[in-house]
């Protein structure tokens, strides 16, 4: 006598399927890395901006952003970080959005170094790079003296932009973790500040450049471009820069924020699908 057993499968699909779904559904995201944003000084909206920063960061990845912040509009803005060279110990990440041309106090700038040489990451915006500049920024500073301090940090010298017009932004490394699935590789912003490359260090990478097209007095047109988006190897530690973002309208862009966002978790060696939120 022989018997035939058939295992009905659909309710123990229905188990599996709802265990699995159960399971996906109850992972707990990362915990967040922590991001100190400095904002504050002259010739830009700080105001809006670092909120239009920390809403869009946070809204695109598991990171938990927070503020110092001056009101101040000068070029030597006081912000509270001087003076405290352990100012971002307990952060994972800072970003630099600060614009502080006037510090020149060697002292102050090393102790704004100080975590960066301790292996916490940066990320540098804008006017970032034209901070915290010893003499004249026109001429290349030597490395590992007090006047290429910052300018090691960063990767890259400048000293100055160009009129305020839209900047025709192309990638140059679309093999850069930063760029891969970034979502474009050209960008043409509103009226923006093309910042000169006086010097590109060996140790950065660059990502994006940009171009401008300027009219001149007796109706001639001319070419600007430089380097506007990279990486930074900065004894070890990574550094991601970018000198666009001078007005509110650049920094709400999409293409923008998942930009900064995508360097920031760069930086800290995050950028993945645990870290970048759907």
């Amino acid at each position: 006598m022989s018997m035939s057993f058939r295992l009905n499968w659909s309710p123990l699909l229905a188990v599996i399927l709802v265990f699995s779904s159960e399971s996906l559904n109850s992972a707990e995201p990362p915990k967040p890395i922590r991001a100190l944003l400095i904002t504050g000084g002259c010739c830009h909206d700080y105001a809006a901006q670092k909120d239009i920063l920390k809403k869009g960061i946070e809204a695109r990845a598991h990171v938990v952003v927070d503020q110092i912040h001056t009101d101040d509009t000068s070029t030597a803005p006081p912000l509270a970080v001087f003076g405290n060279p352990d100012y971002a110990k307990s952060y994972d990440i800072v970003i630099h959005d600060e614009c502080a041309a006037a510090i020149s106090d060697p002292a102050i700038i090393s102790a704004v170094l100080a975590p960066h040489k301790k292996g916490i990451p940066g990320v540098n915006l804008h006017c970032a790079v034209h901070s915290y500049r010893i003499g004249n920024a026109k001429e290349i500073a030597e490395l590992g003296s007090e006047r290429g301090m910052w300018f090691a940090y960063l990767g890259i010298q400048s000293s100055g932009h160009g009129p305020k017009l839209p900047m025709a932004i192309k990638t140059i490394d679309s093999k850069h973790p930063i760029t891969v699935d970034l979502g474009w590789s050209n960008w043409t912003t509103g009226n923006e500040e093309l910042y000169n490359n006086v010097e590109l260090l060996k140790t950065a990478s660059p990502i994006h450049h940009s171009t401008q097209i300027v009219t001149q007095k007796d109706g001639s047109t001319s070419e600007a471009e430089a380097i506007v988006t990279w990486a930074n190897d900065f004894g070890g530690t990574r550094v991601f820069t970018t000198t666009v973002g001078h007005y509110n309208e650049t920094v709400a862009d999409d293409h923008y924020l998942d930009l900064v966002t995508r360097g920031l978790l760069w930086a800290c060696d995050k950028l993945n699908p645990t870290y970048l939120k759907p």
